[in-house]
C-alpha cells in the first residue's frame, strides 16, 4: 500500500504545519513575518531591485483599511494586516493561476486562515461587512501595485480593481525594500496591534 504524501512543512521555528489540518498551537508570527517578506506579489513581475512581498503589501493593505475605516475595531486592523496570512507557506497566486487550480485553493486558504485568526484571538471566519471592507482596501493596494511597479496603465488598472478614490490614495507610494527590513517592520506592526487587543 503506498503511502501517504507529506502534507505538512517544518517552519524556521521548528513547528510542523500540517497544510490539511492546521492548528493555531503550530502558527508563529515570526514563521509567516518570514514566509511573507520572501514571497513576490505579481509572480515578481515589478520594477526595482526588490521583489514586492506579500508583507509590504499586507503593510500597505492595513493602512488603507484604517484610511477607509477609521473607526475600525483595532481587531479588524490586524485582520487587514492578516488577510494573505496563509500565503507564507502557499505562495501568492495570481488570480488566474488561482482560476486554473479549481476551489481547492480555496478550501486550503479558508483552513490556513481560521488556524491563524484563531492564533491571534480573531474569529475564524471574520463578519462579512468587515472582509468586504479588507478587500476594498486590498483592491486599492492593488491598483496602486499595478500603476506604480507593475507595468500597468492607469486606465487597465480602473478597469480590472476600480477607480480608487483619490483623497485615500494620496501620496500612498510603494516600498521596496530588503525582505529582512519588511519582515521586521511586519512583525513590529504585528505586535503593536496585538498589544491592543
Amino acid at each position: 500500500m503506498a503511502s501517504q504524501p507529506r502534507a505538512w512543512q517544518r517552519m524556521l521555528s521548528g513547528r510542523r504545519l500540517d497544510l490539511l489540518d492546521p492548528t493555531p498551537m503550530d502558527i508563529e508570527i515570526e514563521d509567516i513575518a518570514h514566509g511573507l517578506a520572501f514571497v513576490a506579489r505579481w509572480n515578481g513581475q515589478t520594477i526595482g531591485d526588490y521583489a514586492y512581498s506579500v508583507a509590504e503589501h499586507s503593510l500597505l493593505v492595513e493602512q488603507i483599511y484604517a484610511l477607509i475605516q477609521p473607526k475600525a475595531p483595532i481587531r479588524w486592523r490586524l485582520a487587514a494586516l492578516l488577510h494573505d496570512a496563509p500565503e507564507y507557506v502557499i505562495g501568492d497566486m495570481i488570480s488566474p493561476v488561482k482560476a486554473a487550480v479549481g476551489p481547492g485553493y480555496g478550501v486550503l486558504d479558508d483552513r490556513l486562515t481560521a488556524a491563524i485568526h484563531i492564533k491571534f484571538g480573531l474569529p475564524a471566519t471574520l463578519p462579512v461587512a468587515v472582509k468586504k471592507q479588507i478587500k476594498t482596501a486590498d483592491k486599492i493596494s492593488a491598483w496602486l501595485e499595478a500603476t506604480q511597479i507593475a507595468g500597468f496603465t492607469v486606465s487597465e488598472a480602473d478597469k480590472l480593481f476600480g477607480k480608487p478614490a483619490p483623497d485615500i490614495i494620496k501620496g500612498l507610494r510603494i516600498h521596496l525594500r530588503p525582505p529582512l527590513a519588511v519582515r521586521q517592520d511586519f512583525t513590529a506592526r504585528h505586535n503593536v496591534l496585538l498589544s491592543q487587543l
